[in-house]
């Protein structure tokens, strides 16, 4: 699917919360995040995933997290809990099923399988994350593997080990790697998101993560504590003069076009229709993130 087939939504924020803590997932219900990520994977130990998932299942049926978006990140295929995640969340009413350590398209097709069988609705979708070098290395052929796939993300501790690259604030050794990452999920219509950022007391940095990460085009940030949503949404949402530039252009546009013309001049600059979707797009996102604020504080 492209990316102007899909509804734009706003994923700005996206919170792990580990699904075995019970308080925190009932906190999600009252923070401002675009999009909460229910975590059975590293955020369970493993002698409490099976309970926790049992829980999981029915606090996501019992719902009070929309209109925010909800993920659950399933344990990865080939672990003892996969099967029994997949099937357990199909019918959850989650809106997206994670998968973990991603390296290739079967992965993927494992789980759109798993799903239709356990009966999951026909779009619930699946996202995945690329966090080893195979990974990413084989991100392209992951991001076009099934219809139900719709976005990527960077994970990056696991590939800094993976690689045995030093993780420094400005992720010189991991260019490449979010590069081939965004490339591989424009490339296919899908949305990708950034890594969180581990350092809780380096405020400074994480803002410059984000600004980052925005520069090299990620729709947002995963996040690992509730104190970084609101810098996460500042960072990755239309800022006020991007969003006035987005409306001239929009508007300067149509003019253009009721007097016959492709092209326009706006200050100087020559606007066509690469800019126009552009420009679109920025509109249609602050109209979503308008209406998503209005619901929270309604």
């Amino acid at each position: 699917m492209t990316d102007a087939a899909r509804p734009v939504r706003p994923r700005r924020s996206a919170l792990f919360m580990p699904a075995s803590n019970e308080r925190a997932m009932e906190k999600a219900t009252g923070l401002a995040c675009d999009v909460v990520i229910m975590d059975l994977e590293d955020g369970v130990a493993p002698d409490a995933k099976k309970a926790a998932r049992a829980r999981l299942a029915g606090v996501v049926r019992a719902g009070g997290y929309a209109p925010r978006e909800v993920m659950v990140r399933i344990n990865g295929v080939g672990t003892e809990w996969f099967a029994a995640d997949v099937d357990a969340m199909a019918t959850s009413g989650a809106d997206t099923i994670l998968i973990p350590k991603v390296e290739s398209r079967a992965a993927v097709d494992d789980v759109s399988r798993r799903m239709a069988r356990a009966g999951a609705p026909e779009d619930m979708a699946i996202w995945c994350m690329i966090e080893t070098a195979r990974g990413v290395l084989s991100a392209a052929d992951i991001a076009g593997a099934d219809a139900r796939l719709g976005g990527l993300i960077f994970g990056a501790a696991d590939l800094s080990k993976d690689l045995r690259a030093v993780l420094t604030t400005d992720r010189a050794a991991l260019v490449t790697a979010m590069q081939l990452v965004v490339l591989a999920a424009r490339a296919n219509g899908l949305a990708v998101l950034d890594t969180p950022f581990f350092d809780l007391s380096d405020d400074d940095g994480f803002r410059a993560s984000c600004a980052q990460a925005r520069l090299f085009g990620f729709d947002g940030k995963t996040l690992i504590h509730p104190r970084t949503i609101a810098d996460a949404n500042a960072a990755f949402g239309p800022g006020a003069d991007e969003l006035a530039w987005a409306r001239r252009i929009s508007a300067a546009h149509a003019e253009a076009l009721k007097e016959g013309k492709g092209v326009t001049l706006v200050d100087g600059k020559l606007v066509e229709g690469l800019h126009v979707a552009e420009a679109q797009r920025l509109i249609a996102l602050a109209d979503a993130i308008a209406t998503l604020e209005r619901s929270l504080a309604g």
